[in-house]
């Protein structure tokens, strides 16, 4: 029987880059130190959050060994590993697997489109190609696809595929999943706003955004409804929509990379074609941010 990766709340890291635009690693190992100490289950580096599409092969791998380093077995180490070629995707996860990763984020190929049997094959073709436990990543907003809850059911009998962070926001194919899954394929949320619905159903914990400004929160939400305790993690899920709300009024990670700025955290500018958050949302995440007594 297949364990979960991880259980609670794991970090999508954000990537600070310097002015040149190169990868601050002084300010990437600050908040990894920061996650860690705030109790996160897991970080996962170089995915969405981490800018992994505007980075070349070379960063990605570079980016990967220093996280890993960093942590020094102190949590799990996730490490995106996706793509739209299945050649470039089990070349991630081999050098992921080399430097020492303890699992690896697959998101959907984008843009190519591919049918379910696409992906079933996609899938398959890299988990016979490592050792490591895959995460399977459901985001068709900015993919252009999604899997199905049959799709999930026939990739679910591969031993190597633990499960699948959500972020559809369909909870009718989180139930059908549920349903047609054997319960050791794992379900994680990948929307801040969706936690404890997700965990109510089954969900594991939460791959977050959030948790890069406010880990605390994260954690303790997520470990009250493993705890079973959804009524005081309902209180904060619901104390926190405003601020959830404000990281996503822009396409991520151009929000949290803003907060992450104004809160002295160096993230540093975006790569193109993501550029700098609009002045009228800057207030709204600033104003949210007060409110949350996060500036200090």
């Amino acid at each position: 029987m297949r364990t979960p990766v991880f259980t609670g709340s794991c970090c999508a890291l954000a990537t600070p880059f310097d002015q040149n635009g190169n990868i601050n690693y002084d300010a990437f190992g600050r908040l990894i130190d920061a996650q860690i100490a705030a109790g996160v289950d897991a970080v996962c580096v170089c995915g969405t959050t981490g800018e992994s599409a505007t980075m070349s092969i070379r960063e990605h791998i570079a980016a990967v060994e220093f996280c890993v380093k960093r942590v020094d077995h102190r949590v799990k180490v996730i490490a995106g590993a996706g793509s739209n070629d299945t050649s470039a995707a089990v070349y991630l996860s081999q050098h992921a697997e080399d430097s020492g990763a303890d699992a690896l984020l697959h998101v959907t190929p984008y843009y190519n489109k591919a049918s379910q049997t696409g992906l079933i094959k996609h899938y398959e073709y890299i988990a016979d190609r490592t050792s490591l436990p895959i995460i399977l990543y459901n985001v068709p907003s900015r993919t252009g696809v999604s899997f199905t809850a049959d799709t999930y059911r026939v990739l679910s009998e591969n031993p190597k595929i633990n499960g699948v962070k959500e972020a559809s926001g369909n909870f009718s194919l989180l139930a059908h999943t549920r349903f047609v899954c054997p319960d050791d394929f794992y379900i994680w949320s990948g929307n801040d706003d969706q936690v404890v619905p997700m965990m109510s159903l089954g969900a594991k914990g939460v791959i977050s955004v959030v948790s890069n400004i406010a880990p605390d929160v994260m954690v303790k939400m997520s470990h009250l409804c493993l705890d079973g305790n959804f009524e005081e993690a309902s209180k904060i899920q619901i104390q926190y929509m405003d601020l959830i709300d404000a990281l996503f009024c822009e396409v991520n990670p151009i929000p949290v990379k803003a907060a992450m700025n104004l809160m002295g955290m160096e993230a540093g500018p975006l790569r193109l074609p993501l550029c700098d958050i609009s002045e009228k949302n800057l207030a709204v995440l600033r104003a949210s941010l007060e409110r949350m007594d996060l500036l200090k």
